[in-house]
């Protein structure tokens, strides 16, 4: 079913199970020893969808969900978040070392970094999502007995939104440098939406904030390909078809929209990033059906970029 402006979800449905499916490929890579994200298997349980912590577990496997050699399934996504928790978690920790006590995770899902991340003393994690998403995470970790690291404040709202006034209202601190995390997000925004809270970021953030942002771009030449992907996913219990719950339309690139607004930002590619840990990149081969060359140089081009806010330097 196609977005709209103002539709809404919870953790098994729409784009909200999304964060149910990032969160089960942490948990198999948890349980691989890649990364250490000890609350992902229990949240993926919780949320029901029988599919993800078949998955999680290792009782499905890539030959079970996946087409061979498609540059997109369970398997490429689980190694995308083992290196995307990774850079993201390193990220967090380079900004903890240079004095920054307020975080912001936004569209959080089941991130629970809030519980397992070291953070330093002082330090307020806000959590930004759904109200259905907020109150799910917050109770199913309740129900776990985990303790947050920090102070971990839920702000429920729709990043379509006002949330800029809802952060504050949860006691954020313009005047004081923040660290903003949009992972697995802008996609999922219509194209302005993009902008509007790319906007209200850089109005937010004092000198010295830090983001980090995931961009991806889709890929509607090869539909075909990803309807063949789902389908096989579907044969396992899973109906969902991630190709359908971005927005369509032109949007601006988000590393040189951040660069004209006062960041100085630095790009790292998907590639690079799967490469630094050890997983194959997205490779355009010459042998492969031109469905698959046609996505897999589409994800090559994807890309994750970090920025740091200098007032001084903003041309608008």
């Amino acid at each position: 079913m196609a977005r709209t402006d103002n539709d809404t979800w919870d953790l098994a449905s729409s784009v909200g199970a999304t964060a149910t499916m990032v969160a089960a490929g942490r948990a198999r890579a948890s349980r691989a020893a890649l990364i250490q994200a000890p609350f992902a298997d229990p949240l993926v349980r919780a949320v029901g969808i029988d599919f993800f912590p078949r998955w999680a577990s290792g009782e499905l496997t890539p030959a079970d969900v996946d087409i061979p050699d498609a540059p997109w399934g369970m398997q490429r996504m689980t190694d995308q978040q083992a290196a995307r928790t990774r850079y993201i978690d390193a990220f967090f920790a380079q900004a903890q070392a240079a004095g920054i006590r307020q975080a912001v995770l936004l569209a959080s899902g089941l991130d629970a970094r809030g519980y397992r991340l070291p953070w330093a003393a002082g330090t307020t994690v806000f959590e930004i999502d759904v109200p259905q998403v907020v109150e799910f995470k917050t109770a199913a970790l309740a129900g776990l007995g985990a303790a947050p690291t920090a102070d971990v404040r839920g702000v429920g709202v729709d990043l379509r939104h006002d949330w800029p006034a809802a952060l504050r209202e949860a006691g954020f601190e313009p005047g004081r440098p923040a660290v903003w995390a949009a992972e697995g997000l802008l996609g999922y925004l219509p194209p302005e939406a993009q902008d509007r809270l790319l906007d209200n970021i850089t109005e937010l953030s004092a000198d010295g904030s830090q983001l980090v942002a995931e961009v991806f771009f889709s890929a509607p030449a090869s539909r075909e390909l990803f309807d063949a992907i789902y389908q096989r996913w579907y044969e396992h219990g899973l109906d969902i078809d991630i190709e359908r719950l971005g927005f369509p339309g032109e949007r601006n690139d988000v590393a040189p929209y951040l660069n004209e607004r006062g960041w100085r930002v630095v790009r790292t590619p998907l590639n690079q990033l799967l490469v630094d840990n050890g997983f194959e990149p997205h490779a355009v081969d010459g042998k492969s059906p031109l469905a698959m060359n046609a996505a897999a140089a589409l994800f090559a081009e994807n890309y994750y970029c970090t920025a740091v806010r200098y007032r001084e330097t903003a041309t608008h």
